[in-house]
């Protein structure tokens, strides 16, 4: 009888990496966002990131964000709009950091596990990193559209994780952009 109850609590595999996704994003000293990727070959674990600044230089709880201002251009019911946004360029995206510290070998045919949807410039660099699939849970809805039609033309299953819950343990706090 135990083992009946063993095996039905036990978590499918999309929501066991995208866990510990979500605790790699603990490592992340950013105070605007918490971001963490695992890379999956199979079912084997090869590689853990997060978002954060260079290794042995000081990061945004130290130094404080490095924002850059930007223009963007939005078209909301037919009409151009120039948009100012806010970035932190202190630190290095979790996806980016999980490309430089896993090999190319390792990526071929793999499925990253990211907590949220890759952003413009971190799905370019995936799309041409030999993934097979990219699993996220946090939508990002400022490149979500142009992202999604890169990932159907490069033949990347891209798909988000529906009612995912979090480990309580991640401590999730998220400031909005």
């Amino acid at each position: 009888m135990a083992a009946m109850t063993q095996e039905a609590e036990r978590k499918d595999w999309d929501t066991y990496f995208m866990d510990i996704a979500y605790m790699v994003s603990t490592r992340s000293r950013c105070p605007r966002r918490h971001v963490g990727a695992v890379l999956v070959q199979g079912k084997k674990l090869l590689g853990t990131a997060y978002n954060g600044a260079p290794m042995g230089v000081p990061d945004c709880s130290e130094e404080g964000c490095m924002i850059a201002e930007q223009l963007e251009i939005e078209v909301v019911d037919g009409v151009e709009k120039a948009v100012k946004k806010q970035r932190c360029i202190r630190t290095i995206h979790a996806e980016q950091n999980l490309l430089l510290f896993t090999d190319r070998i390792d990526r071929e045919g793999s499925t990253v596990y990211v907590t949220d949807q890759p952003c413009w410039t971190c799905s370019n660099m995936l799309a041409n990193s030999g993934i097979q699939e990219i699993v996220y849970h946090r939508a990002y809805p400022k490149d979500s559209e142009k992202v999604e039609k890169l990932m159907k033309a490069k033949g990347i299953q891209f798909r988000p994780l529906h009612g995912y819950e979090p480990p309580a343990q991640a401590g999730i706090q998220v400031l909005s952009e």
